[in-house]
């Protein structure tokens, strides 16, 4: 396996699981367990950030001048990176929802 996909697979990981914490947080807000909703978001916000720093190095080679090929999982793996933090970021919304409802 090439770099570029190894580090493809590890923002796959990384982000699926900040999409999966966020959810979690989500239906913990629904329960009224709010403590355990707001230490699921920092998780998930942990695993994203894990995610983009892979994203990062990717685009420093990129802008150094060492970029290389784009293939199909790559592509998947931005694909899924952003909407794992679209999720976050509106599980951070929907739990204030629950939390001031």
């Amino acid at each position: 396996m090439d770099n570029i996909t190894e580090i493809a697979f590890q923002i796959i990981l990384f982000a699926g699981n900040g999409k999966s914490s966020a959810m979690e947080a989500i239906q913990e807000a629904k329960e009224g367990n709010f403590e355990e909703a707001d230490r699921l978001i920092e998780e998930a916000g942990t695993e994203l950030g894990k995610a983009h720093n892979y994203q990062t190095k990717l685009l420093q080679e990129e802008a150094s001048g060492e970029g290389t090929s784009v293939n199909v999982i790559l592509v998947h793996s931005q694909d899924h990176l952003m909407t794992s933090m679209t999720v976050r970021d509106l599980a951070v919304e929907i739990i204030e929802i629950y939390r001031n409802k």
